[in-house]
C-alpha cells in the first residue's frame, strides 16, 4: 500500500476562472471603497456571481482580502528571492514599479489598505505591520550583502536604506495616483537606488 499522501485537490479550469474574476472584482471593489466599506455582495455583482457563490471560494471578506494581497506579493517575492545577486533584488525592485505603472487598481488597494490599517483595530493591522517588517528586513539584507562587496555609498545604514526605500516607493505610488502624466514611479525609484550604491543599476 502506498504510504504516499494524499494529491492536492484539483483546481478546475471553470473553478479558477470564477476564482480569478471574484479576485478581479474585489480588487476593484476595495480599491474604490476601501475594506470597511466595501462587501462581498458588491464584488459578487461584479464578478457575475451569487453571494454563495462567492462565499463558496472565500468564506469571509477578509479571506478574500487576503487573497487579493497575495496576489502580487507572492509574485514579487518569488522573483526577488530567485536570484542570488542582491543587485538583481535591486532590479526586481525597479520593475515591481514598473509593474505598478500598469496596475492602477492594485496600487489604489495598497495605498486605501495603508491608510486604513494604521487602525489598530483593523483586521489588516498586523498582516500589514509584518508585511512591513518583511520588506524592510529582506531589503536590509540586500544592502547589507552590497555593503560587504563594497557597492553601496560610504557611510549608508542599510537599515536606513532599506526603510528609505520602502517609504519613497510609498510616498510615489501616493503621488501617481494624483498625478499619472506627471509622475514617472520607474525613474524616482531607480534614482533613489543609484543614489545609494557605487556601482550602475
Amino acid at each position: 500500500m502506498s504510504t504516499d499522501p494524499s494529491p492536492a485537490p484539483r483546481r478546475y479550469p471553470k473553478g479558477e476562472a470564477r476564482r480569478t474574476a471574484i479576485l478581479e472584482a474585489a480588487l476593484e471593489v476595495f480599491a474604490t471603497a476601501g475594506y470597511r466599506t466595501g462587501g462581498l455582495r458588491e464584488v459578487a455583482a461584479k464578478a457575475g456571481l451569487t453571494h454563495a457563490g462567492v462565499r463558496h471560494y472565500f468564506p469571509t471578506k477578509l479571506d478574500l482580502l487576503h487573497a487579493v494581497l497575495g496576489w502580487r506579493d507572492e509574485q514579487a517575492i518569488r522573483q526577488m528571492s530567485s536570484s542570488e545577486d542582491p543587485l538583481e533584488v535591486l532590479r526586481q525592485w525597479i520593475e515591481a514599479a514598473r509593474y505598478n505603472q500598469g496596475a492602477q487598481r492594485m496600487v489604489e488597494l495598497q495605498v486605501t489598505l495603508a491608510a486604513e490599517a494604521t487602525s489598530s483595530d483593523h483586521p489588516l493591522h498586523e498582516y500589514l505591520r509584518e508585511r512591513y517588517d518583511f520588506a524592510v528586513a529582506f531589503l536590509r539584507d540586500t544592502f547589507t550583502a552590497l555593503q560587504a562587496r563594497g557597492d553601496v555609498v560610504t557611510g549608508v545604514n542599510p537599515e536606513s536604506a532599506a526603510r528609505t526605500l520602502i517609504a519613497l516607493t510609498d510616498g510615489v505610488q501616493t503621488q501617481w495616483l494624483l498625478n499619472r502624466d506627471g509622475v514617472d514611479m520607474v525613474a524616482l525609484v531607480r534614482e533613489q537606488i543609484q543614489r545609494l550604491l557605487t556601482v550602475e543599476i
